[in-house]
């Protein structure tokens, strides 16, 4: 039990650690894992306070907290990006409209992009015209077709 007691007692650090990496590094699916962590870590505090009574009672608590929290985290599991891909990204579409002033495709294409990505289409589309982004749509789908 000593051993499992240190990892749990030097989780946390570790866990500070990475995030703070992530806030630091150009990536955005590193920030995408850590922010989808912390809430779930979040939401299973709240669990643990709401139900404190009941998980008293329940010795093992502890060591399945800390394991969920080790599978949300390590890369090899990739827990935390899991449960948002599969679970959390079908209910949350923030950010999800685009103007329609673009034609159907082009709001189609729009609305699989990152924040970022469509913010730099829609520079384009302002600089270069709405024809200018059809050719590129055009051209990446005759690309596609050939792969």
């Amino acid at each position: 039990m000593g051993f499992l007691k240190t990892i749990a007692s030097h989780f946390d650090a570790l866990i500070g650690y990475a995030s703070m990496r992530a806030i630091e590094s150009p990536s955005p699916l590193d920030d995408q894992q850590w922010l989808t962590y912390w809430v779930l870590y979040s939401l299973t505090t709240l669990f643990e306070l709401s139900c404190y009574r009941v998980l008293v009672w329940f010795p093992l608590w502890p060591y399945m907290k800390l394991l969920f929290c080790i599978w949300l985290v390590l890369p090899i599991f990739n827990g935390a990006a899991f449960i948002y891909e599969n679970y959390v990204r079908k209910y949350v579409r923030i950010g999800s409209y685009v103007s329609s002033n673009y034609s159907m495709e082009q709001r189609r294409a729009i609305q699989l992009m990152s924040l970022d990505a469509r913010k730099a289409v829609e520079r384009y589309i302002e600089r270069y015209g709405p024809e200018a982004f059809e050719r590129v749509i055009n051209a990446a789908e005759k690309e596609a077709r050939k792969h």
